[in-house]
């Protein structure tokens, strides 16, 4: 979910800058999470013939489409906390 949210809030992003905003995941962790999601078409992965060579991933537009009801989820889940 996290993976998700990261790359709805800024756009297709190298596989490195999406390490470092991930807080303790390992690279076989997100390497993983990114190739499963990848196969479930959330997320597109664009690999571009470069020396070196750049991937960046993005999220699909059905995931697009679920953001506004993943943001409504994470305001509900708040206003549990501050009960």
């Amino acid at each position: 979910m996290s993976i998700l949210c990261s790359l709805s809030h800024d756009g297709a992003t190298r596989y490195n800058d999406l390490k470092r905003k991930m807080n303790g995941i390992s690279n076989t962790m997100l390497a993983k999470s990114l190739k499963e999601l990848e196969e479930d078409g959330l997320v597109k992965r664009t690999e571009y013939l470069e020396v070196p060579i750049r991937v960046e991933y993005e999220i699909t537009d059905s995931v697009r489409s679920l953001i506004p009801i993943l943001t409504e989820l994470a305001v509900w889940g708040s206003s549990l906390d501050q009960k």
